[in-house]
């Protein structure tokens, strides 16, 4: 490998580091479109590549948020649960598509939430979750404001079907499950915003992790694309956290719509 090659691996993980810290994605939303359309990956050692650097991006940012206590821990030990076992499930579904089908079910999915959450962030969200004395709810200081942010978790259930098919399409596609998971915590079940993706953050390394050996059982991973990739993700995942904590959480929704948006139109070009 050249030392251009190199350099730009370890500069696209790094973005993709810093986009999934921030935003709880993982980093496959870019790291994939990045493998696939600039070094030209099969799309197979894409996602296996990028399910390696959602582990790394998890291991570096959970346990930052985890001591800013922005983490659920009780809610993501639960819905880890459903989305582990949809991740499994995945991981064995990958392997019987296309690498074109794959694309294409990964941009329509990039674009359907992009617009879910575009339609529902003039809504405020996080005021219209009363705070009770449930199971679920948490507290933490908001470092952007100053404020203690408190709240309370509803339709658990709900979010647990939806972690199930995140954690599916983290298998399929590499991507972590935070497209779901992160739009669903914080609109169904109506947590903040940086709480939905510290704890998001939180969770996609289990979930990565439950089908990365699957990929590496079928030889998709190449140690010479995975090694500066992840080296890039995990010093962009501090970079990512620290941005996390100086922007205020309306802006989130908007980032977070956005990048879906710019990568699900690029993904939708390629196949095309």
């Amino acid at each position: 490998m050249s030392t251009v090659s190199f350099l730009l691996l370890v500069l696209g993980g790094g973005v993709a580091g810093t986009i999934g810290a921030m935003l709880g994605l993982g980093g496959g939303v870019f790291l994939i479109p990045f493998l696939a359309l600039v070094f030209g990956l099969p799309m197979h050692q894409a996602i296996a590549t990028s399910i390696l650097a959602v582990i790394a991006t998890s291991s570096a940012g959970a346990a930052m948020n985890v001591e800013r206590q922005t983490v659920n821990l009780r809610l993501g030990m639960v819905l880890e649960i459903a989305t582990v076992l949809g991740a499994i499930f995945g991981g064995v579904t990958a392997n019987l598509l296309s690498g074109e089908v794959l694309s294409r079910i990964f941009a329509a999915l990039l674009l359907f939430v992009s617009f879910v959450m575009i339609w529902r962030t003039g809504s405020d969200v996080e005021a219209a979750s009363p705070v009770t004395n449930g199971a679920f709810s948490s507290s933490y200081r908001d470092e952007a404001t100053d404020k203690v942010v408190t709240y309370s978790v509803k339709r658990v259930p709900a979010v647990l079907l939806i972690s199930l098919i995140a954690g599916n399409i983290s298998g399929l596609l590499g991507v972590g499950g935070g497209i779901f998971k992160v739009p669903a915590m914080h609109m169904v079940a109506g947590m903040p915003m940086k709480a939905a993706t510290a704890t998001s953050n939180f969770m996609i390394g289990v979930t990565a992790a439950a089908s990365a050996f699957i990929y590496f059982a079928h030889g998709h991973l190449n140690p010479m694309i995975v090694s500066p990739a992840v080296l890039g993700v995990l010093g962009g995942s501090f970079l990512g956290v620290s941005v996390n904590r100086r922007i205020k959480g309306t802006f989130l929704p908007w980032i977070f719509s956005v990048v879906l948006v710019i990568v699900s139109i690029w993904m939708f070009w390629r196949t095309l």
